[in-house]
């Protein structure tokens, strides 16, 4: 049997923390950041854990088995 391949796209998007979460970018960054205010988008540059209804599929992308 071949080995299980990991989704690229997932792989470029999730990290795995040392306790086993999963991490992602904030959304609402990517472009008309002009109006935004200074404030706004320093706490949008900060990383969010995944919520663990959607790290159950994020994981069996990535090729994880078993996690927290």
């Amino acid at each position: 049997m071949p080995k299980m391949k990991s989704h690229s796209g997932a792989k470029k998007r999730f990290k795995t923390t040392g306790t086993g979460k999963l991490v992602r970018r904030q959304a609402n960054l990517g472009h008309l950041n002009e109006h935004k205010s200074s404030r706004r988008i320093r706490s949008l540059q900060s990383s969010e854990v995944v919520a663990p209804a959607d790290a159950k599929k994020m994981r069996k992308l990535l090729g994880k088995h078993k996690g927290r």
